[in-house]
Order: C-alpha cells, then sequence, then structure tokens
C-alpha cells in the first residue's frame, strides 16, 4: 500500500503538471488558472510526504525502493538533495522544538522570519542553478510558455512550501510548549479527518507523527483519537 500511494501522488503530480503546462489557460481573466495552480501545489504537497515518509521507511520494506522514491520525490520537489534532507530531518526528530532543531526558531517565532530561517537551512546554490537550467530546458529545447512555467511549475512549488511549513512546522511546534505537547515539543489539529487531509495530508496530525514516525501520512488519522 505504501509503494501504491506513492505512485499514486508522483503520477499524479506528472500527469497534471503536463496538462496544466501544455493545455491549461495562463489568462488572469480565468479561473481555471487558478484551478490548476491550486491543485498543482497541492500535489507538490503531496510530493514532499511521500519523500518525507521515505525517509522513515514507510514506503517499502525494501531500502532501495524506499531510498530511490525519497531521492526522486525531492528531486521533483525542487531537485533538492535527499541526503542533506535526511539528515537534518532525523535532526528535527531528535532534538524537535528545541535549539538544536534545524527546523525550528528559538529566537523569532514571527512566521516570516522563521520562514526566512527554514529556507536557509535547506535552499542552496547548486539547487537554484539546477532549477534555473531545468527551467530553461523546459521553455527553450521543449517550447513550454515562460509564463505557463510560473504559474503551474514555480509557483505552486513555493505555495506548498508554505502550506508544508506552516502545518508541518509552524503550528505545530511553535511557543508555548505545554505539558500535553510532551515529549515531542508538538500540538495537534483538532479532529477532523476532512480538513486534516485538505489542509496537509494528515501532516497537522503533528504530535501523532512524531510519537509513530514510521506510520505513514495516509495512515496517521488511525492515531487520532
Amino acid at each position: 500500500m505504501g509503494i501504491a500511494s506513492a505512485l499514486v501522488v508522483l503520477t499524479a503530480w506528472t500527469a497534471h503538471l503536463a496538462y496544466a503546462l501544455t493545455r491549461a489557460p495562463v489568462d488572469i481573466l480565468s479561473p481555471w488558472m487558478y484551478v490548476h495552480a491550486a491543485i498543482q501545489a497541492y500535489l507538490y504537497t503531496g510530493l514532499f510526504i511521500t519523500a518525507h515518509d521515505s525517509m522513515h521507511g514507510s514506503i517499502s520494506r525494501n531500502r532501495r525502493v524506499n531510498r530511490l522514491i525519497g531521492v526522486l520525490s525531492l528531486a521533483l520537489f525542487a531537485a533538492f538533495s535527499y541526503k542533506r534532507m535526511f539528515g537534518k530531518h532525523m535532526d528535527h526528530h531528535r532534538y524537535a522544538g528545541t535549539p538544536g532543531d534545524p527546523d525550528f526558531s528559538a529566537d523569532d517565532q514571527r512566521f516570516f522570519p522563521w520562514l526566512m530561517k527554514f529556507f536557509t537551512q535547506y535552499v542552496t546554490l547548486l539547487q537554484l542553478a539546477v532549477m534555473a537550467a531545468a527551467f530553461n530546458v523546459m521553455h527553450r529545447l521543449l517550447d513550454i510558455g515562460a509564463g505557463a512555467l510560473v504559474v503551474f511549475w514555480v509557483i505552486p512549488a513555493f505555495l506548498s512550501t508554505l502550506q508544508l511549513f506552516a502545518f508541518g512546522t509552524y503550528l505545530p511546534h511553535r511557543y508555548p510548549h505545554t505539558e500535553e505537547m510532551k515529549p515531542h515539543n508538538a500540538r495537534t489539529q483538532r479532529k477532523n479527518h476532512f480538513l486534516a487531509m485538505v489542509s496537509c495530508y494528515f501532516f497537522g496530525y503533528h504530535y501523532e507523527h512524531h510519537a509513530h514516525p514510521r506510520t505513514p501520512w495516509w495512515m496517521l488519522y488511525t492515531h487520532k483519537g
């Protein structure tokens, strides 16, 4: 089931991106442009969470298959390094909500300064160069419009990053840390499986994730009482 869900996400992301880049309108007056951009942003979030589950060994018992899906998902998301992401994510679980947590901002709890710190932990110059090269290949060699690439490829990735940061880092781990958040310094959203799925693939059930890190995203709701 883990491999099946991963393949569904990868296929949906690829198929919808291909459709949006070649068929969807790039017109600020067309509601369909916004619909397709929103769909692609949501699929980007699923792509990252698939990579995240790979880091926890939740996709396949075969370590090579598990890693391959994680590497592919992060590469498609924004040319992220799986090795770099894996190390930092393990530190996040080890030191959650403390100064040793690479995802946490102990000095400034405001949303956007924390987001900037979050970006600097993961975005590299090499990654930006790879993404710029990919943009030019698709635009100049594959003849895909620059507007379509910005609306359906670039912007959805940023929107997804905001979604992942808000529901997977900022809301679950910000101060104040209460007794019920221990030992993971993580809070969880109220029980509403529909909103949890729409908001971030059940990732808002964040205490449950830290308590059961090997549970795949599509099963997190089973730990919510």
